[in-house]
């Protein structure tokens, strides 16, 4: 797998991830639905924050290294 691929890759999983993170603030502050379920919705709405912050942060870390590596390599 190349490193273009791989980032392409990574930055999907960020894009997938914060979109997660966003639908479940908007679940949990607005959804009428999420509210009536009770501790169900709570738990709903919190496993999409969770969720998408297993996506998004390691993948951004991993993808810094990737950027920093890459431009040591272009300056050496």
């Amino acid at each position: 797998m190349t490193d273009k691929k791989l980032i392409f890759i990574l930055k999907i999983c960020i894009t997938i991830g914060i979109c997660l993170i966003l639908l479940g603030i908007y679940l949990h502050n607005y959804s009428e639905t999420i509210d009536a379920m009770g501790v169900k919705g709570i738990m709903i709405s919190a496993a999409c924050v969770a969720l998408g912050m297993v996506l998004s942060l390691p993948t951004k870390m991993y993808l810094t290294y990737l950027l920093v590596i890459r431009e040591t390599e272009h300056h050496d």
